[in-house]
């Protein structure tokens, strides 16, 4: 067996080499890791555009003498005439494209659609980031892909189009927040590392919360409009990144991209490059079988927080509250969720963090479960609500920057973005569950809160990594992968 002590040495004489490095221009490090972090704003609109886009407006009868119209819930079988939109048809894709009558799948698909980019973008895209590509051109390049695909929605004549464009922008969109995360956090020391993990976040809340604003300010204009308003940023902050922030030193070390690596580190090169091929970390991450189980643990709770987390948003319609309210009120509740998990970082483990969070936002989700036509009720259930929402964001906030420190820098951004993959399988499924909720609200709130205590039980056998430093090699990896089961 060849003796890996040689190995371990060096690799850590050059981490030591990358902190000195790091904290000798500390200041332009720290501004480079924000530019990069911005990049969670646009994420963040994107994930929940189709809120307000793809919403049903609001509707009035005609003739207010009429009883069959009075008593209608919705106006799909409403004579034509007899019934009009509140706001303009182009408000919205359902009073654009008629689609008052389009059962819950159909209405459903095209958010279910961006998820399922989503999805096949993680697979196929971020193992680019460990390999070939590297941190900062994904980003790059993902970010050109959303921003591309969003800009080009405005053309859609129809839901079938709109939905494949969908489909593309979260092929583009799978990899921005995954890839953020990890090089702004490897660009600055561990002084840094919690607080620029959580910076991104906040920057995600910021993307959240100008949603509803904007939608708000243009409610009675095309949602064509805010798609171009989201987009066009997007893409002119691709080019901006390009020519501002470099390339992780930690991603070039182990890959052996020497000439750049030692510029950076300011040290000589005496080694060769090393090829790698597009999957590389993927087939280093399945040759270790502990890895390969904590990050099935770590999917998991990612699986049952997404419930929460992405469903929510869809769901809070059925609480029959404003709209505009109810989600400025969740976007607003990601800046507390921000601040806890910084707090919950630098106090309390991350497995006590994420056990106490998801059962607090499971047992608020059940609160929402119930039907009621008390004012008071329904204000009490906004409030869990909210709560239920806030746990799960911060509970999301603290996993991933637990799963920076839990995986080494050869696979990292691979296993963040499996991690994310698992979160995003609920992204698919809950919108349907939402629509489905609005009759019987177990199928929504029920199936969250439930989901979420029960996935978030598998983090409870991770190892503790509060206070380690980064680990480089899946060696490093697997001395840190022994649970307390």
């Amino acid at each position: 067996m060849v003796d890996p002590s040689p190995l371990l040495t060096q690799n850590s004489n050059l981490q030591n080499k990358i902190v000195v490095s790091t904290g000798r221009s500390s200041s332009l490090k720290l501004l480079q890791s924000i530019i990069v972090a911005l990049a969670w704003i646009f994420d963040g609109q994107q994930t929940f555009i189709t809120v307000f886009t793809d919403s049903k407006p609001n509707w009035k009868c005609l003739d207010l003498a009429d009883p069959i119209c009075k008593s209608a819930s919705n106006p799909c079988h409403l004579k034509p005439g007899s019934w009009a939109w509140l706001s303009p048809a182009d408000t919205s894709i359902v009073s654009e494209w008629s689609l008052e009558c389009a059962d819950t799948a159909l209405l459903s698909l095209p958010a279910s659609a961006f998820f399922a980019g989503c999805i096949v973008g993680g697979l196929s895209l971020s193992t680019l980031a460990d390999s070939v590509l590297g941190r900062k051109m994904l980003l790059i390049l993902s970010c050109l892909i959303m921003s591309l695909a969003g800009c080009m929605t405005v053309l859609s004549p129809n839901i079938w189009v709109y939905s494949a464009l969908k489909f593309v922008c979260g092929l583009g969109r799978a990899s921005v927040g995954t890839a953020s995360l990890v090089l702004s956090m490897e660009i600055v020391d561990q002084r840094w590392r919690d607080r620029i993990g959580v910076l991104g976040f906040a920057f995600y809340m910021v993307g959240f919360m100008t949603l509803p604003i904007m939608a708000y300010v243009g409610r009675n204009l095309s949602w064509r409009l805010l798609y171009l308003c989201t987009n066009v940023p997007s893409f002119c902050y691709a080019f901006f990144l390009y020519y501002t922030v470099p390339e992780s030193p930690r991603w070039l070390m182990v890959h052996n991209q020497n000439k750049a690596c030692y510029s950076e580190l300011h040290e000589p090169n005496n080694s060769s490059d090393e090829k790698n091929d597009f999957y590389s970390s993927m087939k280093i991450l399945c040759t270790s079988r502990r890895i390969l189980w904590m990050l099935l643990a770590v999917m998991a709770t990612s699986l049952g927080i997404s419930f929460v987390y992405y469903g929510m948003p869809f769901a809070v319609r059925n609480l029959e509250t404003n709209i505009y309210v109810s989600v400025g009120l969740n976007a607003l509740s990601e800046l507390p969720a921000s601040l806890l998990a910084l707090f919950l970082t630098v106090t309390m483990n991350r497995r006590s963090s994420i056990l106490t969070l998801t059962t607090i936002s499971g047992l608020s989700s059940f609160a929402c479960a119930f039907n009621t036509t008390i004012g008071a009720a329904r204000k009490l259930q906004l409030a869990a609500e909210v709560i239920s929402y806030c746990g799960a964001c911060t509970a999301f906030n603290v996993l991933m920057i637990y799963c920076v420190e839990l995986f080494p820098t050869t696979i990292r951004n691979t296993a963040i973005a499996l991690v994310r993959e698992a979160g995003l399988l609920a992204g698919v499924v809950a919108p349907i569950l939402a629509a489905k909720g609005e009759n019987n609200r177990f199928w929504s709130y029920g199936f969250f809160g439930l989901v979420i205590v029960l996935c978030g039980l598998s983090c409870r056998c991770l190892p503790e990594t509060k206070g380690s430093e980064l680990s480089d090699q899946i060696e490093e990896g697997e001395n840190n992968s022994i649970g307390n089961c």
